[in-house]
């Protein structure tokens, strides 16, 4: 069936499309009227809908680190055969007032009290709840607290996370139940390149028991049909849509997107202010690590910007300064063994000082135990075209320059246990981008250095994720998701990782 559209004389397509946008807007509000009255004009009060968010949240995690105190100090009293209520009511009274304070303080700084949509999912809150176990247990030792056992912290930790996960998702269900009823919609644009974009809306508008996405249109790399959809034009259109059409957010919605226009789609839209997210099928290796969204129709994946910043980073600091110190002395036999190997195996210096990049890409030294000859530097330009990475990498597996102790280094990645002195300086974290040799650096795109956010660390997603049997791009990739992604339960889960990783030899030379 073919529509025609007599236009008055000079009003462009635009005004028309704008004209009905506004008249459908309308219809939407008519229709809400249909809807108890008392219930709409309420969940429209959005001051009055924040204190009640995060009132109900509140109280949420009040009951849940309440009642996983009782619990943990009720099952240690039925354990030990002697189960009494009344003691374990009194115990939890005492910390209870110190625990969800400190809950309460670290949930608010990882957005866990923010609105639905941009609220945090398990990973965040299983993290937060880690982060309240440690500084607990730290706070209790330096204020001379004596406990037989420090059951308490980990008991209440494992009951905490069931049962605040439990109440926050009945809480979530409930919700969404009502801001349906409601009327509520989030205004969202499908970008993509293909067909894909006309599955994923007609997904997202099945009816469901939460609150639903009103696609007001697409957006593509090239102009496609219609396809039953309003096209607001080409990705070169983004910043006109996300300032005329009031979006809440954008979903990349095709498996096929490219990945450097998905990166400036990501900065763009943070910078405005609007949320994006990725549906299931886009970017499998952003999906693996990204942060799941639930109570829509179609599971969403949201990106969020980095957060290394004010309490995070001196977070992460403490983190690194604790664990390298830790590491250091735990390590040091191993590091005097390396180090007489290193001296009676080959000529040279024992510490190789390599230039790399760190935050703000300015460069530092990059401590490793010597596992080369001293004339590798050299010998690299003749050695190119053996080159067995792609991208910006530079990788043999069988490196002629490399010495006998230096290729069993190599394959366990211990000659980057003196970077712990590098972090110790602040140069370097425990996690997070691998910095890379000036050669390489040279040869990166623009977009790559993107990574160059954070402190470049000793192990990181490349390290836990296959190392040099990946292609570059995905490594990029991988720093991009811990930059959008970081937490201290994020930076232990990788540190645990690279054990096994290491032990495996899987990609390293």
């Amino acid at each position: 069936m073919e529509v025609s559209l007599d236009l008055p004389p000079g009003m462009p397509l635009r005004g028309i499309l704008s004209e009905v946008t506004a008249r459908r807007g309308h219809s939407d509000r008519d229709m809400r009227r249909k809807r108890p009255p008392a219930m709409s004009f309420l969940l429209r009060m959005a001051t009055l809908r924040r204190l009640a968010r995060v009132l109900s949240l509140l109280a949420i995690d009040f009951a849940g680190v309440g009642l996983a105190i009782f619990t943990a100090l009720a099952l240690k009293e039925a354990v030990l055969g002697d189960l009494k209520v009344t003691p374990a009511y009194t115990e939890t009274r005492h910390f209870l007032a110190f625990g969800y304070l400190l809950t309460a303080l670290l949930f608010a700084r990882s957005g866990l009290y923010a609105g639905r949509s941009e609220r945090p999912g398990l990973s965040r809150i299983v993290g937060s709840l880690f982060e309240v176990s440690v500084v607990a247990l730290i706070f209790a030792v330096v204020s001379g607290e004596h406990f037989s056992s420090f059951y308490l912290f980990y008991g209440s930790l494992a009951f905490a996370v069931l049962f605040i996960s439990l109440f926050r998702a009945g809480f979530e269900m409930a919700t969404g139940v009502l801001l349906r009823v409601a009327g509520h919609r989030s205004r969202t644009v499908l970008v993509g390149t293909g067909t894909h974009i006309r599955d994923v809306a007609h997904a997202l508008g099945e009816r469901g028991g939460h609150p639903p996405i009103e696609v007001v249109g697409f957006l593509s790399l090239n102009a496609i049909p219609a396809n039953g959809l309003r096209s607001l034009g080409t990705l070169e259109d983004l910043g006109a849509v996300l300032a005329d059409e009031q979006i809440d957010e954008v979903i990349i919605a095709d498996p096929q997107f490219p990945q450097v226009e998905a990166v400036e789609l990501v900065d763009q839209c943070h910078r405005r202010g609007v949320r994006v997210r990725i549906a299931p099928s886009t970017m499998e290796i952003l999906i693996h690590r990204a942060e799941f969204v639930p109570g829509q129709s179609v599971p969403l994946f949201e990106l969020s910007p980095p957060v290394f910043e004010g309490v995070d980073f001196a977070l992460k600091r403490t983190f690194d300064v604790l664990g390298a110190s830790l590491l250091l002395l735990l390590l040091s036999p191993l590091l005097l063994a390396i180090t007489l190997a290193v001296r009676l195996s080959s000529r040279g210096p024992i510490l190789f000082h390599s230039t790399r990049r760190g935050i703000g890409q300015q460069p530092f030294q990059c401590l490793k135990f010597r596992t080369m000859h001293t004339d590798a530097e050299q010998r690299q330009a003749d050695l190119e075209e053996l080159n067995e990475a792609s991208g910006a990498l530079f990788k043999i597996r069988e490196d002629p320059r490399l010495t006998p102790v230096g290729r069993v280094l190599r394959r366990f990645s211990l000659d980057e246990l003196p970077q712990l002195a590098n972090v110790l300086r602040g140069e370097m974290s425990l996690v997070g981008p691998r910095p890379l040799p000036e050669r390489d650096y040279e040869m990166l795109e623009e977009w790559h250095r993107k990574r160059y956010l954070v402190l470049p660390g000793i192990t990181g997603l490349w390290q836990v994720s296959g190392r040099s049997e990946l292609d570059f791009d995905d490594l990029v990739h991988l720093d991009f998701i811990y930059l959008e992604r970081w937490s201290l339960a994020l930076d232990l889960t990788i540190l645990l990782k690279t054990i096994p990783a290491l032990l495996s030899r899987r990609g390293a030379y």
